[in-house]
């Protein structure tokens, strides 16, 4: 039995010789001359606003024909695209929408910036996605639409989703910000619900540095999204003129290049994290006492971020225990997504406090006093405390998900061995 790193053994690897590749550089990344091409041609033809270019126009095209809908409107941020979708369901003041406790701040903000109230369902143990069955409890006489989170890259259980919503007569979007690509039934995530919301964040399957788009099969929910996203400026020659509020999340010419480039590239990147995590799964499997990601048998996952857990009573050792001697190891696991909390337990949501120093939308009249409480979401906290999480990227290699096995059976090794 190999002596672990923690106790003054080898580690599995030296990352300060051999770093793990990441999406904050080069080395997690797909860029090349592909982008710098159309950057170029950006600059040369001096047309940096979208309504005048070419390449945010060709990157939704691109991005409509790849998902088999009819719209996409790009945006600037995947906050600004749940903010958009939310907006194009046109929903009343203090109206409720359904979400997960284990998420971004940008699943929420939206919510909020439409003076709706979020609400939140607990989620599965396994893969920190929320249940059907804790959707269906979060439903109240105000409720109007859900949020379905596709986490880490999973889909979410949409079959069962949209019978909750079709019964209550609910919208669904989809969050599809750690999920480019990814399917449920045979199905791209974004196309199942109502409108399909996309971040291209710096960490994400196709990156723009900060960039998004909004998919849409419905014609009068896709030109809601389109007019909100464009200061609700009516484009059409008719009225020269604001028909109502909306806001400016307008792409540009530049990020539309690269948004562009790294489309065409999706399908390139996803063989690349789907090979090396599924081959790290599969290894997985064969370690006693550790527990590989739960996949969806309906799911085609995207790997956003790979996950495990561990059988305590089978390795004799806790969590915090294990944790140490695999970051010991050098292998690029911790625990606690997104803070380790469930979001509602933020002071933005937990205080009320979105506006001011009133409670505005939550308070009565204008809502029903929504509160959140710990004590109802014990799975996420769960979760939360017992699953390994670390980003992916096309940048591992098959070498790299071999080292990061051997370190994992090394250390569950010594742990079993121990007993």
């Amino acid at each position: 039995m190999e002596e672990l790193a923690l106790n003054g053994g080898p580690k599995t690897r030296d990352t300060s010789a051999k770093p793990w590749p990441s999406t904050g550089n080069a080395s997690g990344r797909m860029f090349g001359d592909e982008e710098l091409e159309l950057l170029r041609q950006v600059i040369t033809s001096g047309a940096l606003f979208r309504y005048g270019g070419r390449m945010v126009e060709a990157f939704e095209n691109e991005m409509a024909v790849r998902y088999g809908v009819p719209h996409a409107t790009a945006v600037t941020s995947g906050t600004a695209a749940l903010h958009t979708a939310v907006a194009a369901l046109d929903l009343d003041v203090g109206d409720e929408v359904i979400t997960t406790t284990v998420t971004d701040g940008g699943t929420v903000i939206g919510i909020l910036q439409c003076n709706c109230v979020p609400t939140f369902a607990d989620v599965d143990r396994r893969t920190m996605i929320m249940r059907p069955d804790r959707i269906e409890a979060a439903i109240s006489d105000r409720a109007r639409a859900i949020i379905v989170v596709h986490l880490f890259g999973q889909p979410a259980p949409m079959d069962e989703i949209m019978d909750i919503a079709g019964r209550h007569d609910l919208y669904v979007i989809e969050d599809c910000a750690q999920a480019h690509g990814a399917a449920f039934d045979g199905q791209l995530v974004g196309t199942i619900g109502h409108l399909g919301a996309f971040s291209m964040q710096q960490s994400k399957q196709i990156t723009t540095g900060d960039g998004g788009v909004v998919i849409a099969r419905d014609d009068e929910l896709a030109a809601r999204a389109r007019m909100f996203h464009d200061k609700y400026y009516d484009r059409r020659g008719e009225y020269r003129g604001y028909e109502r509020v909306g806001i400016n999340y307008r792409m540009n010419e530049l990020t539309g290049a690269v948004a562009l480039a790294q489309v065409r590239k999706m399908d390139a990147i996803l063989q690349r994290r789907r090979r090396t995590a599924g081959l790290l799964r599969e290894r997985l499997a064969g370690i006693e006492g550790v527990r590989p990601p739960w996949v969806h048998p309906k799911a085609e996952h995207s790997w956003w971020i790979f996950s495990f857990q561990i059988d305590e009573e089978v390795l004799g050792c806790g969590v915090d225990e294990f944790k140490a001697a695999v970051q010991a190891e050098g292998l690029p696991f911790s625990t606690g997504y997104a803070g380790g909390i469930p979001i509602c337990m933020y002071p933005f949501l937990h205080e009320r406090r979105a506006y001011g120093r009133g409670h505005f939308p939550w308070e009565p009249p204008y809502g029903r006093g929504v509160e959140y409480h710990a004590e109802d979401y014990p799975d996420t906290y769960w979760a939360q405390a017992n699953t390994f999480i670390t980003s992916w990227n096309e940048g591992f290699t098959e070498d790299d998900a071999e080292d990061i096995a051997r370190g994992l059976a090394k250390v569950a090794a010594y742990f079993r061995g121990r007993r």
